[in-house]
């Protein structure tokens, strides 16, 4: 056996990290700390690996985020896995493969320039050998060197081509076992109960806020094992699962009454009421002078709403509590973090629980999915048997860590050429370091809620202004909060591209023309342009009037260099949007008829993953800018099914138009989030092309159309008809309504593999 490794620290003691591995038959395994969501990595790293080897793709097994087997790579977050975590994979099969072949040679007696491989065959002057007989029965352990030599991109067979993703067949034909289908031998079933202040990320309530469990109440349901309490942490076990639902609908709480949440009725006044800490991200030219000298001021308030990851699948999971050994089947896209929340949360080493990483639900970001294994350890810890335990769509829809909410002011202007005078922007972002909700339950650790610093993705705009301040102000929670793909980008990105729409129009230029000015990076230029010949772009410098009757015709644009994380090793990637609408005047509804959506992302592993991708990112931010926004009613969450929190219907999906431009000399770069960022702001800049009308705060509504159609003003909502020709208009608010949009999810099924969204 050979295996190529990195040593590590654990526990105080030195362990070894595997990333590659081939038996003497010539099998090969790979082993990535991250997990597959459905953006098809798992199929991305077999090919990188079999390129590395030179052998066959079919030949490599890869192994995700089970924590007994793949090194620690971190959560699997921020499109890091091909720009990053898949470099040591990458390093280890190359060096893997160059001491098989150095072997090979003494073998072979032959010089090294002699010898090929084909598909983990050596080959030289009519003689052979394989990778497996080159290993025999050795064990060899190769230290990871981070000096090797890879391959040259101009001798790549495998990576660069489109391969079928591994895991679809299974799942097409209902035979992949997702999370919510494991069982174990002994298993019971899990329910629990959640307290009264749904949503709260801390307070000195938290964990202490369960008066009295009335045990009585559930006395008489057949085959219940046990009622589990521990602080505010209530739960239910019993052998079949519906008496465990049956348990938690009846089980009678005592609760303490609690604070209620700030009224997120109004996000703005809520964001501007939290505590914050300013932090300069950039300060450049004389911004204060500069907008002194504005001939034209002009300020901008934009809102971003709190969201939902909105998984199809509640979230599920199974564990089998040993006093030796606890093993965790879990959905979770933070293997090793969740263990190390399930160690503090059981007074357990590390090393004595497993999570054993199985498909879910599509997360999109951080669901439910960590909290339910917390679950289901404290109550199979409670009864001594592996329990399952599956959380109901109103836990999920009011418990999950939301998408947070986010407030933009932008300060700015145009000097009297119609140039940018200056830009001052400052992004307001709660926290989203929701930890593990047992944690806070049970009183294991402090509700005292940490504060991120997240606001700042993509916080600089990606356009060269002269005078330039961007300033983050760090925010600890109002709900409980966490990343949802595109995390503070997509909202800072918004503002950025309909800010400078509106500069566009007021200095009557085309909006694609008054951007390139601006931009320096030749990328940036040549995707931008290419979008808009493919979208066959006539420059629009004045708005006019499209469609006919009721319906208006709109186009607009909106392009982002999106920066994944602040952490030195992230990469960005290139995306530019130009949505096509339809928008009905008297009814208020909008459609996305077309989208074209350009992307540069480097070196593309498996192109026909990076356009799926590319069209999940559409298809999911698309639902996010025209209907998905949480709700409250009085002071509390109602976002509590499909009828309150819509997702968009396979009718309403776009025609989409992928347009990837190859980079095969450049580093691959992640496309999990990136082509979702400029999508609210081309879909409301489409939206004043064929209105008239600013809207500065999604989802775009019918309601909020109708609103904004008709001049109804408030101090809330900013959406504001626009006069003839080049003039901005001021800035005014709108009323939020929170009005449901019609129609409930009525195609789930159609996109449901055993009971699981796809990712």
């Amino acid at each position: 056996m050979l295996e190529v490794t990195r040593s590590t620290l654990v526990a105080a003691k030195s362990e070894f990290e595997t990333f590659i591995r081939i038996t003497a038959d010539g099998s090969v395994t790979a082993f990535n700390g991250h997990v597959d969501l459905g953006t098809g990595i798992r199929t991305a790293l077999g090919q990188i690996v079999a390129e590395e080897l030179d052998v066959s793709f079919a030949r490599v097994v890869v192994v995700l985020g089970d924590t007994s087997r793949v090194p620690n790579q971190g959560p699997t977050i921020a499109s890091e896995t091909i720009q990053v975590s898949a470099v040591p994979l990458r390093k280890a099969a190359a060096q893997a493969r160059q001491f098989l072949l150095a072997r090979a040679a003494e073998r072979l007696e032959l010089p090294l320039e002699e010898l090929a491989i084909e598909d983990g065959l050596v080959r030289g002057h009519n003689r052979s050998i394989s990778y497996g007989e080159l290993i025999g029965d050795d064990i060899i352990r190769l230290e990871l060197a981070d000096d090797v030599k890879v391959k040259s991109t101009d001798f790549y067979r495998i990576v660069g081509q489109s391969v079928p993703r591994v895991d679809l067949a299974a799942k097409a034909t209902g035979e992949l076992v997702y999370v919510h289908d494991v069982r174990v031998h002994g298993m019971l079933h899990g329910r629990v109960v959640r307290p009264p202040y749904a949503g709260v990320d801390g307070g000195d309530f938290v964990g202490t806020s369960l008066l009295d469990v009335d045990e009585s109440s559930v006395r008489d349901i057949p085959g219940l094992v046990a009622v589990v309490r521990i602080a505010d942490f209530v739960g239910v076990v019993a052998e079949r699962e519906e008496n465990a639902i049956k348990a938690a609908a009846r089980l009678k709480l005592v609760w303490k009454k609690v604070p209620t949440l700030p009224d997120l009725g109004d996000i703005e006044t809520a964001l501007r009421a939290n505590p914050s800490t300013p932090r300069t991200l950039i300060d450049k030219g004389d911004v204060d002078a500069a907008l002194k000298q504005a001939a034209k001021p002009i300020e901008r308030t934009y809102i971003w709403p709190y969201q939902m990851h909105a998984s199809i699948g509640p979230s599920c999971a199974v564990a089998d509590f040993g006093d030796e050994q606890i093993r965790v089947w879990s959905g979770s896209q933070n293997p090793h973090i969740l263990r190390g929340d399930l160690a503090l949360l059981l007074q357990r080493p590390e090393s004595e629980i497993e999570i054993i990483r199985m498909e879910a639900a599509g997360c999109y970001g951080r669901n439910c999915a960590d909290d339910v294994c917390a679950d289901a350890v404290l109550l199979s810890r409670a009864v001594g048997r592996p329990v399952r335990v599956q959380l109901t769509r109103e836990q999920e829809h009011v418990w999950e860590p939301k998408g947070a909410a986010q407030l933009i002011d932008v300060k700015g202007g145009l000097n009297a050429d119609g140039g940018v005078a200056g830009y001052d922007f400052a992004t307001r972002y709660p926290s989203n370091l929701a930890p593990t909700l047992a944690l806070l339950l049970t009183g294991r650790i402090s509700s005292v809620p940490l504060v991120s610093e997240m606001g700042d993705r993509t916080a600089i705009p990606p356009y060269d202004y002269e005078n330039l301040r961007v300033v983050a102000h760090d925010m600890p929670p109002i709900l409980r909060a966490s990343w949802l793909r595109g995390v503070s980008a997509l909202p800072n990105t918004f503002a950025h591209e309909s800010y400078i729409d509106e500069l566009a129009a007021e200095a009557g230029v085309d909006p694609i023309e008054y951007r390139l000015r601006y931009l320096k990076d030749q990328r940036a230029i040549d995707l931008i342009e290419a979008v808009a010949e493919r979208a066959g772009w006539k420059p629009r410098p004045v708005r006019q009037e499209r469609g006919e009757g009721d319906i208006a015709h709109g186009r607009g644009f909106a392009y982002a260099l999106y920066v994944h994380s602040m952490f030195p090793g992230y990469g960005a990637a290139w995306s530019a949007w130009i949505a096509d609408v339809a928008v009905n005047k008297a009814t208020g509804d909008v459609s996305v008829t077309r989208v074209i959506a350009g992307q540069d992302s480097g070196l593309m592993i498996n192109p026909d993953g990076v356009r799926h991708q590319i069209q999940g990112n559409v298809i999911q931010s698309t639902s996010r800018a025209l209907m998905e926004e949480v709700s409250f009613s009085g002071r509390s969450i109602a976002s509590r099914e499909w009828g309150a929190y819509p997702i968009i219907q396979f009718p309403e999906i776009p025609k989409i138009d992928v347009l990837m431009l190859p980079r095969v000399d450049q580093p691959p770069l992640g496309v999990g989030e990136s082509a979702s960022v400029p999508s609210a702001a081309a879909i409301a800049n489409a939206i004043f092309d064929a209105t008239g009308v600013r809207f500065r705060e999604p989802p775009f509504t019918p309601e909020r159309i109708l609103a904004g159609l008709h001049g109804a003003r408030t101090s809330h909502h900013d959406a504001l008809p626009a006069p003839k020709g080049p003039v901005l208009a001021d800035s005014n608010r709108w009323p939020n309504p929170f009005a449901l949009r019609r129609g409930v999810l009525a195609t789930a099924a159609a996109v449901v593999a055993g009971g699981i969204g796809v990712a």
